[in-house]
């Protein structure tokens, strides 16, 4: 069934949305992924904020052209049977929920994203940006690099206090 006038506007409106909230847009094709593998990642997105879409080219091109930081985008790449993810909190996130679906479903393939700024990013980058920690794992990583000489040093002190107060007991015995 076709879709109305209003509806598509309606659309186009929730993606112009998306795209000025995200972080982070990635593009990838689909095609001859089953109904159930993309049921699986829309709920394994929402875990973390992500927004699958589904929709046409055509309606995302004019969502791009309404974008104030997206009016200059190339949509040339915007070809075939393609889903954008986007998400307004993490950068990384929509390219790691693909990556980690396409171990299961090799058929999906990245084909660039769009920045925040309205930058397009190739899809060698999208993947290199797929495979790094979270958010939350480098910013623990960072914090355990920073507490680890600090713990070291007291560890030190700790020791070398038991061994002051072990000799002081030791000589009044």
């Amino acid at each position: 069934m076709a879709l109305t006038k209003d509806k598509k506007n309606e659309i186009v409106s929730e993606l112009v949305e998306l795209l000025n909230t995200s972080k982070m847009t990635v593009i990838t094709k689909y095609e001859g992924t089953t109904v159930k593998a993309m049921q699986e990642m829309r709920a394994n997105a929402e875990e973390n904020g992500t927004r699958i879409k589904v929709v046409k080219n055509r309606l995302v091109k004019k969502a791009l052209q309404q974008s104030d930081n997206h009016k200059d985008v190339n949509t040339d790449d915007l070809r075939g049977m393609l889903m954008y993810v986007f998400n307004a909190d993490d950068e990384v996130a929509p390219a790691q929920v693909v990556h980690n679906m396409a171990k299961n479903e090799p058929q999906l393939e990245f084909v660039g994203a769009f920045d925040a700024d309205g930058n397009f990013i190739a899809a060698d980058e999208v993947k290199a940006l797929a495979v790094l920690p979270s958010r939350d794992v480098m910013i623990a990583t960072v914090m355990n690099t920073l507490q680890s000489p600090v713990q070291g040093v007291v560890s030190g002190l700790q020791g070398n206090l038991h061994g002051i107060l072990d000799a002081v007991a030791a000589s009044k015995a």
